[in-house]
């Protein structure tokens, strides 16, 4: 996809995308997320220790 595509579908310009690729700024999880889902990706976490796989939506999180 093109930045100016995934810039449209999660709500921010474009130039912010390209920053997001070229690093001088970083996203949130939360349009990590977005970007993830525009692009057809689901976001797993996987413990170390164990089998058990996790998706986002599956685990409760606290804005501190």
């Amino acid at each position: 996809m093109r930045q100016q595509q995934i810039s449209g579908a999660i709500g921010v310009a474009r130039n912010t995308v390209s920053q997001y690729e070229t690093e001088p700024i970083q996203p949130t999880f939360e349009t990590i997320e977005k970007i993830a889902n525009v692009c057809g990706y689901k976001i797993y976490f996987e413990k170390i220790d164990s089998t058990e796989k996790f998706e986002s939506k599956d685990i409760k999180r606290k804005d501190v």
